[in-house]
């Protein structure tokens, strides 16, 4: 009852926009608890919140956010980095996702919206590019990428570039040293959908040493390998659909995967691949990949690219 009324007057008596009122008197209250540590994460276990209502008091201190985030993300990157061992035998210790996120919003007229084809039909909202960094089993996220748009953009006098032209640039700028300290550049794996099948990302993570399977779009164009000088020449360039039609002799091989949940099902697929090039990227290793009536391809690129 005590907590309730105090609550109120709280609510009363600070100037806060009508959103931010219940976290905004939850944290002030957390903040009279005596404590070793008063934070936001600490804040929303006090009052039964989820931790991510907290971050709404961190909107008009972007650089704040941004740095606290790089700030965690390296001292937790380098702790697990100490002794990293390799997964069930992969060639690989460390793992790089990118995938997109959108905020959504009901109104056509807030700012930065922009309509996006994801996935299940068009949705109206914001766009972030996330990035995360795997090591072993735990997964650590690293300073997302926002999306402007070309409207946004005109009305605050910004440089307008688009999602590939800011992971291209993210990337380059990425020193995995500053969050893991020094690593073999071979044990780098960059994992992205087919929305980021693009020759100058997959062209940047090259360029770094490191590793990647991404989904191809169905237009990309690759062609075989000349498996030696005596063999016919290597076929011309053709849709990667084209050229596993053109290939029905390569050997399928099945995998089994248990789901996750209340119901475990059994999937299963299969996968065949082949040495070949990606176009305008190099040598990769060709997969195509099919589950009843799907089938998705993708590059995984070689060590001898390195």
């Amino acid at each position: 009852m005590l907590a309730g009324t105090l609550h109120t007057w709280i609510k009363r008596h600070i100037a806060v926009r009508q959103r931010l009122e219940r976290i905004g008197t939850s944290y002030l209250l957390f903040l009279m608890v005596a404590t070793t540590k008063h934070s936001l994460k600490e804040a929303a276990r006090f009052s039964g919140l989820h931790p991510s209502l907290f971050a709404k008091l961190l909107q008009s201190h972007a650089k704040v956010a941004i740095t606290t985030l790089d700030h965690l993300s390296k001292t937790q990157a380098r702790q697990f980095a100490k002794a990293l061992p390799r997964v069930h035998g992969l060639p690989w210790k460390i793992a790089i996702l990118i995938d997109a996120t959108l905020q959504h919003r009901a109104s056509l007229h807030a700012e930065n919206t922009q309509t996006f084809n994801h996935g299940k039909g068009y949705v109206i909202g914001h766009q972030w590019t996330n990035v995360v960094l795997v090591l072993g089993d735990m997964l650590i996220p690293l300073k997302p990428i926002p999306f402007y748009s070309k409207r946004y953009c005109q009305t605050h006098d910004l440089e307008y570039h688009s999602e590939h032209e800011h992971v291209v640039a993210y990337l380059h700028a990425l020193d995995l040293e500053d969050y893991i300290g020094a690593y073999d550049r071979r044990e780098v794996l960059v994992l992205a959908d087919s929305g980021y099948d693009n020759k100058k990302i997959e062209k940047a993570i090259a360029d770094k040493g490191w590793h990647f399977i991404i989904a191809l779009g169905k237009t990309r164009s690759v062609k075989s390998e000349a498996l030696s000088l005596s063999t016919l020449p290597s076929q011309q360039w053709c849709h990667i659909d084209t050229f596993f039609r053109r290939h029905r002799r390569l050997k399928w091989d099945t995998i089994r995967l248990a789901t996750s949940g209340n119901k475990r099902q059994r999937m299963d697929f299969r996968v065949r691949h082949t040495s070949g090039y990606l176009r305008y990227v190099g040598k990769v290793e060709l997969v195509c990949s099919e589950r009843r009536n799907h089938r998705m391809v993708a590059a995984s690129i070689l060590p001898a690219m390195i």
